[in-house]
């Protein structure tokens, strides 16, 4: 999430009695990690954890390109409020209260804090993040590189119709963290001392250019508070449902005349994930209930599900430029003109958009990839999230932790068969066939698309209009470019990014869009 304007916090509220005692808290560490939204460690996804029952590769086909959306590793927190903003608060306040009384003592489970010091930066990334993208990058070469990439020569197998040439194209923004993680992941890919097997482009962001891996930068609309603050509002509102009673448990071990408010008890949560994320460890973990931690977690599904998916009217355009790239590459073109936030000077160029690459990389922010299933239209992440809802419904679909953790990876593999009609009875993945000019994007009757979310197969049946019906996640090339074929219309961009139009209430849209 990027750095935005401070929001007004929530007012110090009057607190009850706990009926909660500390026998209940968890400091089980590989439990609470993963309740904790855009800021949970990287972990897999099991392939059928989307619904999608049959998981392997049909008999007869084989992978034959890869295009991977990818976030970057573990980070300092940003200064939004939502991010960063709780934490500054909560670090301020206990620095100036033990300044002003040098003598007064944290207790019980706080007693740390009589001797602790703030150490977190801001917005970089963190030595464990740098890890995170490093074993991304192993990790690809070990399920797809050894295919996609002739190791004995060195050189990536193109089609043979592309345009020659030595490196393949790393794409990736001009932000510190995004820049140093796409970095890591070729490390890890092409190996040390590497820097020559690949060509990275840098997009520079920051300003008002067109960038699809940074696509706030150009739609005026979605730095609109009314706007982009609908997720916001949402989580803010939901903290006093399930933190009052941690903040009176917490409250406890406090001094007299320290006053802890429901945004400081929010803002030690964030703390507990930020140093773990930064130091692996801390004891603000322990402070917690896995109920608290669950709550968490749906504060962040609330704020990011109305600030970049279907819940905002902008979620939809953030996403389409992305996808308007990856259908270019599907059908093996570029784009001469752009009405979104893709940049027609880069995706014209084949030196900067290069075609009939055997595996992308585009390194990009977690935002990003939510909008772009928006994009897609993948319903599946469609939902009537309530406001209200604590404890939250355990079977939602969008829950940020499996979604959009630390190296989140969304990987849409092109699928070669022998048939136009393969049987769905899987084989091992591990078996793979290549043809033998490597990818072909002209034979498109034999070939189809399967995209992976961390590893979990994405059922690309629900998106609108019947392309896509096969139970295992695949679905045919030609019927899954026709299923976008109103993806630009739906996202209907220069109106929702340039229009003059406001909301009359800050509240979820349905389908991440809006029209006059």
């Amino acid at each position: 999430m990027r750095s935005v304007v401070l929001l007004t916090a929530l007012s110090a509220v009057s607190l009850v009695s706990s009926a909660i005692s500390d026998s209940n808290v968890v400091d089980d560490l590989d439990v609470i990690s993963q309740y904790w939204g855009q800021i949970t460690p990287y972990n897999d996804n099991k392939p059928s954890f989307f619904g999608v029952k049959k998981v392997g590769l049909p008999d007869g086909c084989g992978i034959e390109q890869v295009h991977v959306l990818h976030r970057h590793g573990q980070r300092y927190p940003t200064s939004s409020i939502e991010d960063g903003g709780f934490i500054e608060t909560f670090v301020a306040k206990v620095k100036n209260f033990t300044s002003a009384h040098p003598s007064a003592q944290f207790k019980g489970p706080l007693e740390f804090l009589n001797s602790w010091t703030y150490q977190l930066g801001e917005d970089l990334l963190t030595a464990p993040g740098s890890a995170t993208e490093f074993t991304s990058g192993v990790r690809f070469w070990k399920q797809y590189g050894c295919l996609l990439y002739n190791a004995t020569t060195g050189q990536p197998r193109y089609n043979a119709s592309s345009v020659k040439r030595k490196n393949p194209v790393l794409r990736t923004t001009s932000q510190a963290r995004i820049l140093q993680s796409a970095e890591y992941w070729a490390t890890g890919f092409f190996s040390f001392n590497s820097t020559k097997s690949y060509d990275l482009l840098i997009i520079p962001e920051g300003g008002t250019e067109n960038n699809t891996l940074a696509s706030y930068n150009s739609c005026p609309n979605d730095g609109n508070s009314s706007i982009y603050y609908i997720g916001d509002y949402a989580a803010i509102n939901y903290i006093p449902l399930y933190l009052k009673p941690a903040t009176a448990r917490i409250s406890s071990y406090l001094p007299d005349g320290f006053d802890l408010n429901m945004n400081d008890t929010y803002g030690i949560q964030e703390i507990c994930a930020y140093e773990v994320a930064a130091f692996g460890e801390s004891d603000f973990c322990s402070l917690f209930t896995l109920a608290e931690w669950e709550g968490f977690q749906y504060s962040t599904d609330l704020a990011y599900y109305g600030d970049y998916s279907f819940g905002n009217p902008t979620g939809r355009a953030q996403g389409i430029g992305y996808v308007q790239e990856l259908l270019a590459r599907l059908m093996n073109q570029t784009i001469t003109v752009s009405n979104t936030s893709v940049n027609a000077t880069i995706d014209s160029d084949l030196s900067t958009f290069p075609l009939g690459q055997p595996f992308y990389l585009d390194m990009s922010h977690d935002d990003i990839l939510l909008s772009v299933v928006t994009a897609l239209s993948i319903e599946y992440f469609k939902e009537n999230l309530s406001m209200s809802a604590y404890p939250p419904d355990p079977k939602r679909h969008f829950m940020l932790s499996h979604l959009t953790p630390f190296g989140t990876r969304l990987e849409t593999e092109v699928i070669g068969c022998a048939s136009a009609n393969p049987e769905a009875k899987p084989k091992a993945l591990t078996i793979y066939s290549l043809g033998q000019n490597g990818y072909n994007p002209s034979d498109t009757a034999h070939r189809f698309i399967r995209m992976r979310w961390n590893n979990g197969i994405l059922p690309l049946d629900t998106i609108p209009g019947g392309f896509c019906t096969r139970p295992d996640g695949i679905c045919a090339l030609d019927k899954f470019i026709a299923s976008q074929a109103k993806a630009s219309a739906l996202a209907n961009y220069q109106y929702a990014c340039f229009g003059n139009w406001t909301l009359d209430e800050l509240k979820f849209v349905e389908d991440g869009n809006i029209f006059p």
